[in-house]
């Protein structure tokens, strides 16, 4: 059997290797227009910043590796240009003659993976201006800010590369503006947890501007000099010495359309759960393909180099007559932004929503560890189904822990875990690295309570939705005096938890209550108190005041 591989980074070697290691026979020849093969893509900004002191660290296998482990023919530079369906061939394009041949296969393996959304901009094509997508692209904007001396910065889009590269340029000491044309940076989280990565940036003293499009690149043929942001009459212009396109990226997709396969709904190549496309003897894996959602079964495009490695080897595994099929995906990413890690699992309130699902919504702050032994704020965003109980995502911010938190909450995912089942999970405990009700502890707890109990709780953009609206609302806070006086939720009424019982007269009964306190757990004693008391309607406000303030920030500065 003749397999031929398109494409050898994540998802294509990881094809080739696993066919290898399940059948020795077959000849496995893999072509690559690029001449780096199996690199970490997403360590390349840290090769760009320094913290990566090489590219060799990034790049540690090559062609000549791959064929003396697994006997497989590794062809850098070169490019497969046409796929014949019918004739089982690819035509092949050696780069650096420039000569071209046809080499037939048995199965035939895309793995073309992405290419850089460049918008088609005046200036785009600039000296100074760089794409970040393979060693060469690293290679070629640290040589530029060497050379040049660069000390300013900027960089469109704050997606994964975007942030990655914003705190590197920071930490090497180049001024950097940020240019986002959504309302938030890490736009695929919901806006309530976004903001607080908008605010990590500008701690930073990253000059974030929101909202906000790139209509010009400026500069000559020695490169380029700054960037026009707003309307070309109207706008402003950024100086700048370097500049990072990060706007997205899309599924390479000329020889998936030669091939004649179908393209799915996400504008990836449609395979199967073995990553067969409809096409016979072709098959797509990693960034080019389409996945699934495991909670909704629908089609998914989450290109990650975690997605791409199962791809690849569930179908070098079925191509050799293996059974591994995948699983679908939860879209289970983290970034570190500065001082904070920022993760995401599983649907966001906002796709919950949009699925159909009817939603409570969890807001968690407490430390990663004993504060005794320097534990940091974490804020956990968790989203349930109110009919099932069962947990349909989760978002993490914190300077610690993170990492770990939603790991264990993709896990309960994944296995359709209810919220109840987060609190009964055994989680390794030492105050070193933990508490002794963990995070995801209360988060099961707090929403268990909410869905099943009597703890019901409301976010801060449900309350002001619902004040705008007209409705009569009590808001208590039940906080002492001196937090009081840090902030307040505008229109609350200050009843102390330690006299609330005393003063509940002071309310109307038949009107709906909102409890809050710092974080949530004070508000939920009032809570529980009010509704021991009679009162009919009684919730709590989710993350207390400190996310309250955190989301009226994020208002303010979206309508700035």
């Amino acid at each position: 059997m003749k397999i031929v591989v398109v494409g050898s980074v994540a998802a294509g070697t990881s094809a080739a290797a696993k066919a290898r290691r399940n059948d020795e026979s077959a000849r496995i020849t893999v072509y690559e227009r690029d001449h780096d093969i199996s690199y970490s893509g997403c360590g390349l900004p840290y090769f760009v910043g320094g913290e990566v002191e090489t590219i060799d660290e990034l790049t540690p296998r090559d062609a000549a590796w791959f064929k003396a482990r697994y006997d497989v023919e590794v062809r850098t530079g070169h490019e497969v240009t046409d796929v014949d369906v019918t004739t089982r061939t690819v035509t092949v394009r050696d780069l650096a003659t420039g000569s071209t041949f046809e080499d037939p296969y048995d199965e035939l393996v895309l793995a073309t993976g992405v290419r850089s959304v460049v918008p088609p901009l005046a200036g785009v094509d600039l000296p100074g201006v760089f794409t970040v997508r393979s060693p060469s692209d690293a290679r070629a904007i640290r040589g530029w800010i060497e050379q040049r001396k660069a000390r300013r910065a900027v960089v469109v889009g704050a997606g994964y590369i975007g942030l990655e590269m914003t705190e590197q340029l920071t930490e090497r000491g180049i001024a950097v503006t940020v240019v986002e044309a959504l309302e938030h940076a890490m736009p695929r989280m919901d806006a309530d947890m976004s903001a607080r990565v908008d605010a990590e940036l500008r701690r930073n003293d990253v000059d974030l501007r929101l909202a906000t499009r790139v209509s010009a690149i400026e500069g000559d043929h020695d490169g380029v000099t700054g960037v026009r942001v707003g309307s070309p009459e109207d706008g402003e212009t950024v100086a700048a010495d370097l500049v990072i396109m990060s706007v997205g990226v899309r599924p390479n997709l000329e020889l998936a359309t030669q091939a004649g396969v179908t393209i799915g709904p996400t504008h990836a190549i449609a395979v199967d759960r073995q990553g067969r496309t409809d096409v016979p003897h072709v098959w797509a894996v990693g960034d080019v393909a389409e996945s699934f959602n495991l909670i909704t079964g629908e089609p998914a495009w989450v290109p990650l180099g975690s997605t791409a490695n199962k791809m690849g080897r569930i179908t070098g595994d079925a191509i050799t007559g293996g059974t591994l099929e995948h699983r679908g995906i939860l879209g289970t990413s983290i970034v570190r932004v500065f001082d904070l890690g920022v993760a995401q699992t599983g649907l966001t309130e906002d796709q919950a929503r949009a699925a159909g699902y009817d939603v409570e919504v969890l807001h968690n702050i407490k430390p990663d560890r004993p504060e005794y032994l320097g534990g940091k704020p974490l804020v956990i965003k968790a989203v349930a189904d109110r009919a099932t109980g069962r947990l349909l995502g989760a978002q993490a911010i914190g300077a610690s822990g993170a990492d770990k938190r939603i790991d264990v909450l993709a896990t309960a995912i994944t296995y359709g875990a209810d919220v109840a089942d987060l609190f009964h999970l055994d989680l390794a405990y030492s105050p070193t690295y933990a508490t002794t009700k963990d995070p995801v502890h209360y988060t099961g707890m707090a929403l268990d309570n909410a869905i099943r109990g009597t703890a019901p709780l409301i976010t801060p953009a449900e309350l002001d939705r619902r004040r705008a609206d007209g409705e009569k609302i009590q808001v208590v806070d039940v906080r002492s005096a001196k937090d009081r006086a840090k902030g307040v939720v505008a229109g609350s009424v200050h009843l102390p938890l330690k006299e609330l019982r005393a003063r509940a007269g002071e309310l109307d009964r038949d009107v709906l209550v909102v409890t809050y306190c710092n974080k949530g757990v004070t508000g939920n004693a009032g809570q529980n108190l009010l509704r021991n008391l009679g009162f009919a309607q009684v919730y709590n406000l989710s993350g207390g005041n400190q996310n309250y303030q955190a989301w009226a920030a994020a208002q303010r500065l979206g309508r700035s």
